[in-house]
């Protein structure tokens, strides 16, 4: 329920100080205008001549001597050209992890250490949550320094006032425009918000702000015109003094000669008529989804004759002034002439005053949190004494009972039987504390994991990363102590891309006869069936990577794209697939199909060098290993481009300047050299295939033994390696070995 208590919303401009005192009225359900002031300075405070402190600080004291406001709650403004507002959208996260990316991404947004600023941040309308993710969630952070901050707050706490909030103007006026115009209350009330958008233009003294919003969305831009310009380009074409350039500016339509005064200010007209057509275009071309439809102009410099009728007849919506609050009632201060003089100029203390009152969407404020936590306890220190006074008298009684019944039945069989009454119950506790604990553990973790499993199976796309995962080889149990990089079954992703194709056919056609025909050879040779040509749109995906394994006595299978051929390309052809520590997920089942390597190339490089590549500290155990020269690299393997980069020359099968032919044997053949080396044998490749999205209810629609003749057996896994070494080889493989290469 919205406070009883008066609220009073306190801006302190360049021109003076407005303040508007609101109370809710629980009997009519409406909020009440009970008091009001306007102080304005002496100076402008961005007048050269002008000291800005004293000139609050007259206005403070005045203000004080003129309201009570004992007992009431304070709202403050913050000026917006100090101010800083974003407004981004979050990727997919978890509920319970917003203000974590949030934080990640004020560090980004914000131009200052957060240590140096006041921020906070607010989730705006916009976004869905599915499978306990929120997704295309629009978030809002604003922040000010430290310093500006609390240089604003300083005349309030020198007068020893308590500020309850401290909130940036152009957030007030939204939420005045949201209560007041557009009938939309803290919860929604109102109706949804709607694809037109509406503008509150407020003019001050050195610039101008634009808040625009549906209600729902909120979009901010200050302008760096303000009335004050206005008020100069009179005293420099009429030649007067600057007071008497502002009274002119706001009785135009009264003086001797209305024509020379707007011929004066036609030039500032029309900058100003840019800049705001400006504002607007920019936001329609980052909003297409609504269009403004409404300006509503606001503040000390609006009153300027012939502002808002220029504006009207230049801009491509209705411009309007605020010359009224509809939501507002309370003829003492509406009808009082000094309020409805500068009624425009308290669109800002209005707004204020409705956050302070729960009566607006916002909720966020800039007051220091250190000055909130010590005005909680402060407020709360009564009640923690009294409370520790009761606490005190109790332990005073009770510590007396005792005492009187220690002193009536105080012996030895006494103190024995009470020793081992003690003991059991510390020991029953102990028991009732350790299963309590583990209970709420093993709930906990239950939760979490209902959680995980709800999320993955809402969410077809993180399922469909958890299938690709799983086809990824990867060394399990004791191979996981494994340090030489060429016996570890790993590969290294370097990117995976994908991008939606109307047909997938052309990019299949144009894929080389020769790597079709390996991913249907390994396919028939696992037992897998061959799919279909594929056709329609689809998902392309490609996979770029490299990987280091290299068994010196298994060409067939364990060496540069026959590793390839071994591992990945059979997992992605598999029906379902379930690594030895993994689950089972669904692969063909799930729409994946048709992987080739589109692109292979073997070289030998030197170990030094891949250790400079990554890490300062490598992830690999690259010291110390020694390697011949003379291995079992087979040149006349599909797809290999060999190299020898260390400048050795004639190791088997390695081209070199010197290179020798052949030997299976690793000890003859021209060039073969017995050394020590660091070398070790790097494959880096490409693998396209196509994802064509199957949803989960036409995959339990599939036959189960349709689906069970297609999934790899125990046995047939057994038998993959001998499958994948019958293989023959292909032509331009032959063609090298008999030309020497």
């Amino acid at each position: 329920m919205p406070e009883s208590k008066a609220i009073w919303g306190i801006e302190i401009g360049q021109a003076g100080l407005k303040a508007l005192k609101l109370r809710y009225s629980e009997a009519a359900h409406q909020v009440v205008a009970v008091g009001f002031d306007y102080i304005p300075h002496a100076k402008i405070l961005s007048q050269p001549d002008a000291i800005p402190d004293e000139l609050i600080s007259e206005a403070m004291t005045k203000f004080l001597s003129r309201n009570k406001i004992e007992g009431d709650l304070v709202t403050v403004g913050l000026p917006a050209q100090t101010s800083l507002a974003r407004f981004i959208q979050l990727p997919p996260v978890e509920a319970g992890k917003v203000k974590e990316i949030v934080q990640y991404e004020a560090k980004q947004q914000i131009p200052f250490p957060l240590e140096e600023v006041y921020w906070d941040f607010q989730q705006l309308g916009g976004g869905s949550e599915e499978g306990g993710f929120i997704l295309e969630a629009e978030v809002g952070i604003f922040a000010m320094k430290r310093d500006q901050v609390l240089h604003q707050l300083a005349p309030l706490l020198g007068n020893k006032i308590e500020v309850e909030m401290m909130q940036i103007s152009p957030l007030a006026l939204y939420s005045y425009l949201s209560y007041d115009q557009l009938g939309i209350g803290p919860e929604g009330e109102g109706g949804p918000a709607s694809d037109d958008y509406t503008a509150v233009l407020d003019m001050g003294a050195d610039q101008s702000t634009i808040m625009v919003t549906n209600g729902e969305k909120i979009w901010i831009r200050n302008i760096p015109i303000g009335g004050n310009h206005f008020t100069r380009a009179l005293t420099k074409e009429m030649k007067l003094t600057f007071a008497k350039a502002e009274h002119l500016k706001c009785n135009a339509t009264k003086s001797p000669d209305p024509k020379a005064v707007f011929q004066a200010l036609k030039p500032v007209f029309n900058d100003y008529l840019s800049e705001v057509q400006r504002s607007l275009g920019f936001f329609s071309s980052v909003n297409h989804d609504g269009e403004v439809t409404k300006v509503v102009g606001c503040g000390s410099g609006f009153r300027m004759a012939g502002l808002q009728k220029f504006l009207d007849q230049n801009l491509d919506c209705s411009v309007v002034r605020a010359e009224g609050f509809k939501q507002l009632a309370g003829k003492s201060v509406l009808e009082a002439p000094l309020f409805r003089e500068n009624i425009m100029s308290f669109t800002v203390a209005y707004g204020l005053a409705l956050q302070g009152m729960k009566m607006s969407r916002v909720n966020t404020t800039l007051l220091p949190p250190e000055i909130a936590l010590a005005r909680e306890i402060r407020r709360k220190k009564p009640w923690a004494a009294m409370t520790a006074a009761l606490l005190l008298v109790g332990l005073t009684l009770s510590t007396l009972g005792y005492a009187n019944s220690w002193k009536t039945v105080h012996n030895d069989p006494w103190d024995n039987s009470l020793k081992n009454s003690t003991g059991l119950q510390s020991k029953w506790s102990g028991y009732t504390s350790g299963y309590s604990s583990a209970d709420g553990r093993y709930n906990t973790a239950k939760e979490e994991g209902a959680k995980l499993i709800e999320g993955m199976k809402g969410t077809l796309w993180l399922e469909f990363y958890k299938s690709l995962n799983e086809c990824l080889p990867r060394d399990v149990d004791e191979d996981l102590d494994i340090t030489d990089i060429e016996q570890r079954n790993r590969i290294m992703v370097e990117s995976i891309t994908a991008a939606k194709t109307e047909d997938l056919a052309e990019w299949y056609e144009a894929i080389d006869i020769g790597d079709k025909e390996y991913s249907e050879q390994i396919a028939e040779a696992n037992g897998l069936e061959v799919a279909e040509e594929p056709e329609g749109e689809g998902y392309l995906f490609t996979l770029t990577g490299e990987h280091y394994h290299h068994i010196a006595d298994k060409p067939l299978t364990d060496q540069g794209l026959n590793y390839l051929l071994n591992t990945i390309i059979p997992s992605l052809q598999s029906w379902q697939i379930e690594q030895e520590d993994g689950t089972k997920v669904d692969v063909r089942k799930l729409g994946i199909s048709h992987p080739v390597v589109v692109y292979n190339q073997t070289k030998v490089i030197p170990l030094e060098t891949l250790s400079k590549r990554t890490r300062s500290a490598p992830r690999f155990n690259v010291l110390d290993k020694k390697k011949p020269a003379a291995g079992n690299f087979e040149t006349g393997s599909p797809g290999f481009e060999s190299a020898d980069p260390g400048g050795l020359g004639g190791a088997p099968g390695i081209s070199g300047e010197t290179g020798g032919s052949y030997d299976p044997s690793g000890k003859g053949g021209t060039g073969n050299r017995n050394v020590d080396i660091n070398n070790v044998h790097r494959t880096l490749f490409t693998i396209q295939f196509i994802w064509k999205p199957t949803a989960v209810e036409e995959r339990e629609a599939v036959d189960p033994l349709d689906a069970s003749a297609s999934e790899v057996s125990e046995e047939d896994n057994a038998d993959q390696t001998d499958s994948t070494e019958s293989l023959e080889q292909p032509a331009e493989a032959s063609s090298q070995e008999e030309t020497g290469q």
